[in-house]
């Protein structure tokens, strides 16, 4: 399982660390994954995904995993959240009409 938030594509940094002599070692800086279960108001059910907690404060933000994924780039979102978002878009398409 690869190390990337699946709502922001967020994922591992590369830089150095640095010595108090000044020697430089390279790390990686991995992003802070939880494994959340998040509610979807439109589907009525819980989705379990893979998020960052900057990931998951911005969902809160935006007024739940709904409207964040509406308003999110196609080119973010893991597989399993792009199966999530054509559902929701089709729950609201069909509620609309």
């Amino acid at each position: 399982m690869s190390r990337i938030c699946e709502l922001t594509g967020k994922g591992r940094m590369v830089g150095n660390n640095v010595s108090h002599a000044n020697n430089k070692t390279k790390r990686t800086f991995l992003p802070n994954l939880q494994n959340v279960t998040l509610l979807s108001e439109s589907l009525e059910k819980g989705v379990k995904l893979r998020v960052s907690t900057h990931g998951l404060r911005s969902v809160e933000h935006n007024g739940g995993l709904d409207n964040w994924l509406l308003k999110t780039n196609d080119s973010k979102l893991s597989a399993r959240a792009l199966k999530v978002k054509k559902e929701v878009a089709k729950k609201k398409a069909a509620a609309a009409a």
